[in-house]
């Protein structure tokens, strides 16, 4: 029997996160592994009278990539890749995996060429977000390869998925709605304020945040949503961070993080595990060691690291700082290939004050 969860959160991502209308194109990026989500979504496209075109990925065709492609096959971007987002109006991804370390043994230099040569793809697709061109949503599908990432059972992780994503509710839609709101209380209060300042035994950080605004993410992208972010001031970020959690990028896991800043740029980065991935990474163009986003998770039924930056980034209690490509909608101006989420707990003798008034004290917010 089909699991009815699966289908409440089909339902949920094409008529609330993305929308369909009749005509509209519809790219679903996916895999075998999701096939069971991929086929209930495209049920729901075609019901809303979408014209569906389907991708279909796997591990597999990952690692025979970058174990076979010359630099030039690396660094070539064909019409079919760049299509989905320079002409697409709706585009879901849906991912799962069968070996979320199935890039581990590629060699970081191909990794690098190989999203370096997506900047401009990238670029169009976060302009065209921007400005409502695009309309996207993402989410992970509940597979044994992300079960055993986040040290659960199968039917453990599902209920984590559907809890998280409000499929196991009677109406997830009003659900999302009621994040939403309480969340722009927040993004309201915020609006016009300057000064951000970080502290716990983990993360000193300040920032400015004049002239950006916060986004209120309920799940209209990701789903699930459950933050709010910014761009801040580029060149304004000062101070350190050891990030409590490992930082994973490209299937990379990269142990005890620890980073300065000097007017905006990273001018230190170590690690414990993976340290020449990281600055590997961090050197891949101009914009990768400057901060292009402060992210603030709001989402307290999510409370375990599961090593998926769709959930981590969302436990309430935390933030997390994104180096890169900045998100146009808050006034950031970054540009970079890469957009890499670290997460830090804020959920024991930390606060963020805002223009030197208590903003967040110990992973609860006091306004």
């Amino acid at each position: 029997m089909a699991d009815p969860r699966v289908e409440k959160l089909a339902k949920t991502m094409v008529e609330y996160s993305v929308k369909v209308k009749p005509k509209d194109w519809v790219v679903i990026s996916t895999s075998m592994t999701a096939e069971p989500l991929a086929a209930e979504v495209l049920r729901y496209v075609l019901r809303a009278g979408g014209y569906p075109s389907i991708q279909m990925g796997s591990d597999r065709f990952g690692e025979i990539v970058f174990a076979e492609a010359n630099d030039d096959q690396l660094k070539h971007i064909t019409p079919f890749d760049r299509m989905p987002f320079e002409d697409a109006p709706v585009f879901i991804a849906l991912n799962a995996s069968e070996n979320t370390r199935n890039l581990s043994g590629s060699d970081p230099q191909k990794l690098q060429a190989r999203q370096a040569a997506r900047k401009d793809v990238f670029a169009t697709y976060m302009k065209r977000s921007a400005s409502g061109e695009l309309r996207w949503t993402l989410t992970n599908y509940p597979c044994h390869a992300y079960a055993q990432e986040a040290d659960m059972s199968l039917a453990d992780y599902e209920d984590f998925v559907y809890k998280a994503t409000f499929a196991d509710q009677p109406d997830p839609v009003k659900m999302w709605n009621d994040v939403e709101a309480n969340q722009e209380r927040l993004v309201k209060w915020l609006k016009g304020r300057k000064k951000l300042h970080l502290q716990s035994p983990n993360i000193d950080v300040t920032m400015s945040i004049e002239g950006r605004g916060f986004i209120n993410s309920s799940a209209t992208h990701n789903m699930p949503g459950s933050e709010i972010f910014t761009g801040p001031v580029e060149d304004s970020v000062n101070g350190w961070v050891n990030y409590t959690y490992p930082a994973i990028h490209i299937g990379r896991e990269v142990e005890g993080v620890h980073l300065e800043f000097k007017d905006g740029k990273v001018i230190k980065s170590t690690a414990e595990k993976n340290e020449d991935f990281l600055n590997t990474t961090l050197d891949t163009d101009a914009g990768a060691r400057i901060l292009g986003e402060l992210g603030i998770g709001t989402n307290y039924s999510i409370d375990k690291f599961t090593k998926s930056i769709l959930y981590d980034e969302k436990i309430g209690g935390t933030i997390h700082m994104a180096l890169g490509f900045s998100i146009l909608e808050t006034g950031g101006v970054n540009q970079s290939a890469i957009h890499w989420d670290m997460v830090c707990d804020m959920r024991k003798d930390s606060q963020i004050t805002v223009d030197g008034e208590l903003f967040f004290k110990d992973g609860k917010f006091q306004v």
